[in-house]
């Protein structure tokens, strides 16, 4: 099965007035959104007293590891300097499309994230003050989670089946992810505790399967409302594991809710990188999966007849049916896989910080789902959104120490502010599939 594109006969050309507008919109909405940035970046730097600014490299500090001390000023300028230009760009309808447009915005947005770090770590106090962290630790360590539930969010909604139950997949996939690892570290003696964790992952997918098999069972065998489905499976989900967890006597926790934590595996030459070597190639087997999950469900989709399919149900599904797609059977599929891939973020969650504890989730299935529609229903695009949630909850973290300078609840809302803008259609229209949510009832 192959591609149907229409002949260049059937192509109309687009209405060149429909062009102009939709260009001026978008020199508008530029020029807000760089006028904005650069406003608040010289904020930032009137803001300052005293500019100077630690920076700790590498790990806690210590006697001898203390933190490198120097001006932010320079930082500053040149984030302005970077908006400045960007905004020029903008004024005199020059600013770059496609890949080159989107460097030079996230050249600026690391630029306005430098200023930003320069104010909130300025006018220090104390022979102690707080010193600027490496973002890259923290981000990935919560990005990890998320971006398995946006791999599973994209494959149900490719398919037309409206995934609201990550959450309830995530809360899953920790318990028995807690549950099969703690059962191997203390039944399976022959066994290294190395491989224990692997017995966890293996219980995250299993549960995160079987939430996916009950949504597809009621979504697409019964036809019940795909979001009402997803609703009631996260509060299930959350149900049956307090349940569960309730039940495990208190003599039975150690083999019962005890888990062999994930083992750090160093990529030998790579983590030897500066700055970023450690955090990124210095990690756990989960995270070195999470890696290759990316790419491999972007082949799946836009490689593979399979992923052909996928698509074609989940755009136009009675078109898919007449040329002998099994529709149904298609999305039982996506579902399904979908579901091993939220199995792995939930497991995430008790195999690299602990035992299972009730609503430890913390409703990072919906940010996952907030990255799918970030990400545009693409794999790519998703695990970006969901490593940008990542960092400004890492951000939100590392900025608490601040005390009231910066408000953490503001930072905490920036992820859902920031999919609201998209939905919104601020920084591009966004479509879901075309089918997504409906069901399919074949006509006799």
């Amino acid at each position: 099965m192959t591609d149907v594109l229409p002949t260049p006969a059937a192509t109309s050309a687009p209405d060149p007035k429909v062009r102009d507008r939709a260009d001026v919109r978008r020199q508008v909405k530029l020029i807000v959104v760089l006028g904005i940035v650069l406003l608040a970046e010289v904020w930032f730097k009137l803001k300052i007293d005293d500019p100077q600014v630690s920076h700790l490299f590498k790990g806690p500090r210590t006697l001898e590891n203390q933190p490198v001390v120097f001006s932010g000023t320079p930082v500053s300028l040149i984030a302005i300097a970077l908006t400045v230009v960007a905004l020029l760009l903008a004024l005199v309808n020059r600013y770059p499309r496609g890949m080159w447009g989107v460097l030079l915005g996230v050249v600026v947005g690391l630029g306005f994230y430098g200023a930003f770090l320069m104010w909130a770590y300025a006018d220090p106090s104390g022979a102690f003050a707080p010193a600027i962290t490496s973002p890259i630790p923290g981000t990935i360590r919560i990005a990890t989670a998320i971006v398995f539930g946006a791999l599973a969010g994209v494959l149900c909604e490719r398919a037309g089946v409206v995934n609201i139950a990550i959450e309830g997949q995530f809360i899953a996939g920790a318990f028995f992810g807690s549950v099969f690892s703690s059962f191997a570290v203390a039944n399976i003696a022959a066994i290294p505790l190395f491989w224990c964790p692997v017995f966890g992952l293996l219980g995250g997918i299993i549960a995160g399967v079987g939430v996916a098999a009950l949504l597809a069972f009621f979504a697409l065998r019964y036809h019940v409302d795909q979001v009402v489905v997803g609703v009631v499976l996260v509060a299930f989900g959350y149900g049956i594991t307090s349940f569960l967890l309730g039940q495990i006597p208190h003599d039975k926790k150690d083999k019962l809710n005890n888990p062999q934590l994930l083992e750090t595996v160093e990529i030998p030459g790579l983590h030897k990188i500066p700055y970023i070597g450690e955090p990124l190639f210095g990690q756990n087997l989960l995270v070195y999966v999470m890696y290759l999950s990316v790419p491999l469900v972007w082949l799946l989709l836009f490689q593979t007849r399979w992923g052909l399919r996928v698509r074609s149900v989940g755009e136009h599904p009675k078109a898919a049916d007449t040329v002998g797609i099994d529709v149904d059977r298609t999305r039982w599929q996506a579902v399904l896989l979908g579901g091993v891939f939220a199995g792995l973020g939930g497991a995430s969650f008790t195999l690299t910080t602990g035992a299972f504890d009730r609503e430890m989730t913390a409703g990072f299935g919906f940010i996952a789902l907030a990255a799918v529609i970030m990400g545009r229903w693409h794999p790519v695009g998703a695990a970006f959104a969901a490593v940008l949630f990542g960092f400004l909850q890492n951000l939100k973290d590392q900025l608490g120490i601040l005390g009231d300078k910066v408000p953490g609840d503001l930072l905490s809302a920036l992820p859902y502010l920031a999919t609201i803008i998209a939905v919104a259609g601020f920084i591009g229209r966004v479509r879901p599939p075309a089918a997504d949510g409906q069901p399919y009832i074949k006509s006799d």
